[in-house]
């Protein structure tokens, strides 16, 4: 049995089948992949949860490679180990992605903080290491423009197109790989083939009013304590909510909280956050596509929506460094901003270094989305899924990491 995620939450959803299986007793082997799926959540997660046998495949051909073993070796898998060994730290075998593809995504892989080698278990969620990092606490810094949150909903589609991936739309959502094409040969495929659907369909979207993009976002006032985030009301005396973030046991020992001033300081420092949208209507038209058999037109408009989520964030994010002021150590190119060529950093909750998704709750009491029409699911997955939320440092060194 082979799936696929293609979502986050379909991830989620591989968990609940491969428990189903187990409550049924179908243990026939299982082969997992999609763009959604790491190798990590195959082996530390999963793994251990199914009883049949699972497999990780890095993309199609890596589960055919897979499919053969299994219908032509009459070997057990288990005795495979070359089928189940972690891919160098690069992520990826050369077989199935080149170098250049590689490079290219490593922004978007960093985020997820992919390209560390698998046999490093994760401590995920864990609070109970409170060596301090050497993290500097003496940064300035920066006057908010205002306190509290606000709602933007006036926002041009051209200007959130503007800081589209294409590499994260073009190979990873759409999945036009160079593979063994010179780089002269890919950029001319791609001018033949592949911006010709993406300009159409960037007007389509305009001229049907199928992507909305919706902001809210806000300046809170908070200082740190030990592994923990303390936001205040206006008036930054009293708490409003508290962020408990893990830290690196070892190493560096990084904690999100060390990149704010602490209540030892005196100082009162800010944080800032913000949750985007292009609507729902973004997934009531994929819904459509998706129903109707319309794959291909589905998989087009879906990549294009969920990285215009993307764009808008990254979009906002410069709004928001724009009125902290500090904006000015901007990357020019656009591809360099991708690797976070900027002062501070973005953290969705879900990544390494903020890994509760329940943490979700918190942000929405500081934030009400549901002025923009964005719910919290019973799994802490916003809705509509053209949607991403983040809480934003200013500090200078604050960068992705893993907790390991």
């Amino acid at each position: 049995i082979g799936m696929s995620g293609l979502l986050v939450k379909s991830t989620l959803i591989m968990k609940e089948n491969l428990e189903v299986m187990n409550e049924r007793s179908i243990n026939v082997p299982v082969i997992l992949g999609g763009a959604a799926l790491t190798r990590r959540y195959v082996e530390d997660d999963l793994k251990s949860l199914y009883k049949g046998t699972l497999f990780y495949a890095r993309d199609a051909f890596a589960g055919l490679h897979t499919m053969d073993k299994l219908m032509n070796g009459g070997v057990a898998p288990s005795q495979r180990p070359s089928m189940e060994r972690p891919h160098p730290a690069g992520g990826a075998q050369a077989s199935s992605l080149p170098i250049d593809d590689s490079e290219e995504l490593l922004a978007e892989e960093a985020k997820l903080g992919v390209r560390k080698p698998a046999r490093v278990r994760p401590v995920i969620g864990d609070t109970t290491h409170t060596t301090r990092s050497s993290v500097a606490t003496d940064v300035p810094i920066p006057q908010p423009p205002f306190f509290g949150s606000r709602v933007v909903d006036r926002i041009p589609l051209n200007s959130v197109f503007a800081f589209i991936n294409e590499t994260a739309l073009f190979k990873g959502q759409w999945q036009f790989k160079q593979g063994r094409k010179s780089s002269e040969d890919y950029q001319a495929f791609v001018a033949e083939h592949v911006r010709p659907v993406y300009e159409e369909l960037k007007q389509r979207s305009e001229r049907e009013g199928l992507l909305k993009p919706r902001v809210v976002y806000g300046y809170f006032p908070a200082q740190s304590s030990g592994n923990d985030l303390i936001i205040y009301n206006d008036d930054a005396k009293t708490e409003r909510v508290r962020f408990t973030f893990p830290r690196q046991p070892s190493g560096k020992h990084l904690c999100l909280a060390d990149y704010f001033a602490s209540v030892e300081s005196g100082r009162i420092d800010v944080v800032a956050f913000h949750l985007v949208t292009v609507g729902r209507r973004a997934s009531e038209y994929s819904q459509k596509l998706f129903k109707a058999d319309n794959y291909s037109d589905y998989l087009y408009f879906h990549g294009l929506s969920v990285e215009s989520a993307e764009a808008l964030a990254e979009l906002w994010h410069k709004q928001i460094r724009q009125e902290l002021g500090i904006a000015g150590q901007d990357a020019a190119n656009l591809n360099e901003l991708f690797r976070q060529g900027y002062q501070g950093s973005r953290f969705s909750f879900g990544y390494p270094a903020c890994p509760n998704l329940e943490d979700q709750t918190k942000l929405f009491e500081l934030l009400d989305p549901a002025r923009i029409d964005v719910e919290l699911t019973e799994e802490f997955q916003l809705d509509p899924e053209q949607s991403t939320s983040a809480i934003i440092i200013h500090h200078p060194e604050a960068r992705y990491f893993s907790i390991e």
